[in-house]
């Protein structure tokens, strides 16, 4: 059993979380072919990277200016012509692989799963009920288009030995829908989806110059900013930020929760986090139920004592 991975890229960088998609898929395949798809214009930058991946056998590159800015209908077309011999297509759980792959499944009449957070020859596991449960399923059908939480899986490492780059034909570019741009948020902190620590703060924190205390805290500690969607819906903190269900699911080392209630919302997002560390002034909160220490009290008195008893560290990313 082979499996393709669609490779996640700026168009210079391959995302580090595919060496997590690779982790994922090498169970899957028994001894089997991981190949990687990268799709785009110039793409030469990004196939060296993705070739130097461990486990990797073929990378096949569809470099054409029609895939410079690509949509999901095109990407779709792309992702069905290479598909043909795999039992597996993988892609990472980001908005582009979620909007290409069904997409994608459904022109190849093959199942789809979201999410995919464990992978096994014999069932694939994905949370449902916003991670209240944990689901194991069995594929059926001869191909399986899945999404994988880069967070579960640990990624592989790179080898000196690379894997072979050829050329795949390019699909025609699908125009019924275009990307008219994209903004990337320019931050010098710690990316949310690889930061080792992560403060993060809710509706609590009040208002938008409180919640640049909790950044402070933050910048103090070389770690990452995250908010709930409770804190994000009341302008404390940008949607890049938002950690739950309907954000991003995260897996730090360390997650500080400040002035965060618990909804399961955003329970989903961090459950895979090692240490949870919660402040809340309600005792009955249920961030509470899941925190591995908790501290009942007001926020911003405990806020100065916590940064001044913490020394300051480096990149956390």
């Amino acid at each position: 059993m082979n499996a393709l991975l669609l490779a996640a890229h700026d168009g210079q960088h391959l995302d580090p979380a595919v060496a997590s998609a690779v982790a994922a898929a090498l169970p899957l395949v028994q001894g089997g072919c991981v190949d990687i798809l990268v799709a785009g214009h110039q793409m030469a930058t990004v196939a060296a990277q993705a070739a130097a991946l461990a486990g990797i056998g073929t990378v096949y590159v569809a470099d054409a200016p029609a895939l410079a800015s690509l949509n999901a209908e095109t990407l779709a077309r792309q992702i069905v012509r290479q598909c043909a011999g795999y039992r597996w297509v993988i892609g990472l759980h980001n908005l582009q692989a979620r909007a290409a792959l069904p997409r994608a499944a459904a022109l190849a009449q093959a199942a789809y799963l979201s999410d995919v957070t464990r992978t096994a020859p014999d069932a694939l596991e994905r949370p449902a009920y916003a991670g209240a449960v944990t689901t194991r399923v069995q594929p059926l059908t001869e191909a399986v288009f899945l999404t994988i939480r880069a967070s579960a899986f640990a990624p592989v490492q790179a080898t000196a030995s690379l894997a072979r780059i050829e050329a795949a034909e390019a699909v025609q570019a699908d125009t019924r829908s275009r990307v008219t741009g994209t903004e990337a948020v320019a931050s010098s902190r710690p990316d949310l989806g690889r930061a080792r620590l992560i403060v993060s703060g809710g509706r609590g924190v009040g208002s938008v110059e409180n919640m640049a205390k909790v950044e402070a805290l933050a910048d103090h500690l070389g770690a990452a900013v995250g908010a709930s969607r409770a804190a994000v819906d009341a302008g404390f903190a940008p949607n890049a930020v938002q950690i739950g269900q309907t954000g991003k699911v995260v897996a730090p080392q360390l997650y500080l929760a400040l002035g965060i209630s618990g909804a399961i919302q955003h329970l989903a997002g961090i459950k895979d986090a090692q240490c949870i560390v919660a402040i809340n002034k309600d005792a009955e909160a249920p961030i509470f139920q899941i925190a591995d220490y908790g501290v009942v009290g007001d926020l911003f008195e405990a806020l100065p004592v916590l940064q001044a008893g913490l020394r300051p560290q480096g990149d956390a990313a």
